[in-house]
């Protein structure tokens, strides 16, 4: 009997492990173009179908990026690449519409809100003042995660966006 269930085990999970998804597969046709539009990448967030991330341009400009991962196209994001400015980190909701940015330009480093449709970058405040330094938006865009540094400890804010 013993023999029995143990064989039965192992013919559970020899079914189990077939039935599986496999092994995870790169995307050799996306990281292709990603590879293509700038000479190098960090901070990804990825939405439903959309890729947040910040992109060094050839000249060594960071720039933030979005790209659209069903047509496999950037998309245009006018307003949020000031030449006075540079991008810290990034995050976008999963329908890409919304994008939390940390930005730092004259000495300060601050937290934006961009919203695609409107093309419009808010500042969003920090109570009490810090010095932010990741962010990470909920698949909805309507809560926000700031890693934010005050009085040399690191502390996480919790904004929610109207």
């Amino acid at each position: 009997m013993r023999r029995f269930i143990l064989n039965w085990w192992g013919v559970l999970l020899i079914l189990v492990a077939g039935c599986s998804s496999g092994r995870p597969k790169p995307r050799p046709d996306i990281n292709g173009m990603l590879r293509q539009t700038m000479s190098s990448r960090r901070d990804p967030s990825l939405g439903q179908a959309w890729l947040a991330s910040l992109g060094n341009e050839r000249g060594g400009r960071e720039r933030v990026q979005l790209i659209d991962l069903k047509n496999r196209r950037l998309v245009p994001l006018p307003g949020i690449n000031r030449a006075d400015s540079q991008p810290i980190s990034v995050s976008v909701s999963s329908d890409g519409e919304r994008l939390a940015v940390v930005q730092q330009r004259d000495n300060r480093t601050e937290v934006f809100l961009y919203r695609r449709s409107v093309g419009a970058l808010q500042q969003l405040p920090l109570d009490p003042p810090g010095v932010p330094r990741s962010v990470s938006l909920d698949g909805l865009g309507r809560l926000l995660a700031v890693q934010v540094s005050r009085n040399g400890r690191w502390e996480i804010d919790l904004i929610h966006l109207p």
